[in-house]
């Protein structure tokens, strides 16, 4: 064999693995990428089914606070900017502002006592619970593929291989809002 042969072999043989490393890499990046495409599906149908109930609870809420005009008015604004928002970010600020107007809500709530026993209003109010719980969980499983997205385009050899493709970013995290935690800060001390 002669030794133009073999460095055609070898040639042949290292560009044949690199082209099998890079390859590997992206695809590893597709599979992430998709996975943090699918969490956040999740977060948005779950926000899209917590934003069809609130009609529901703002109609029940008004026959018995008829005078509650502009908090009416904050949650229809409020599921206006979810229904209407396009990124992360744009979703977390919604996220605020319809976690302070539903807490309004309940807070009207808790002053009409005929309000609480309606059964339509707890049932309402459970289907809520039950989104919003459900909304935490896939904003986890979203904020969990986000960080091993990013943590996978920041790291090496994976930076250089997507500096040359160019086609993955990393994802912006769908950041608890104050309010979330103030509560889980000021939960109560039990002691025995």
């Amino acid at each position: 064999m002669s030794t133009w042969l073999i460095v055609l072999i070898v040639i042949i043989v290292v560009v044949v693995l690199l082209v099998g490393f890079v390859a590997g890499i992206y695809n590893s990046l597709v599979k992430l990428n998709e996975r943090v495409n699918e969490a956040w599906s999740d977060i948005t149908v779950q926000l899209k089914y917590r934003a069809d109930l609130i009609p529901n609870v703002v109609e029940t809420v008004k026959g018995y606070a008829k005078h509650e005009k502009e908090t009416f008015k904050m949650v229809t604004e409020a599921r206006t900017a979810a229904m209407g928002a396009k990124t992360v970010k744009q979703a977390a600020e919604a996220e605020k502002e319809m976690q302070t107007a539903l807490g309004k809500i309940f807070a009207i709530a808790e002053a009409y006592p005929e309000l609480k026993a309606n059964e339509n209003f707890q049932t309402l109010q459970t289907q809520l619970q039950d989104v919003e719980d459900k909304i935490q969980a896939a904003r986890r499983f979203y904020n969990a593929g986000a960080k091993d997205l990013n943590t996978k385009i920041k790291t090496f050899p994976t930076n250089i291989v997507n500096s040359m493709i160019g086609h993955f970013k990393t994802r912006d995290y769908f950041e608890v809002d104050d309010a979330e935690k103030a509560k889980i800060k000021d939960a109560p001390e039990v002691k025995f």
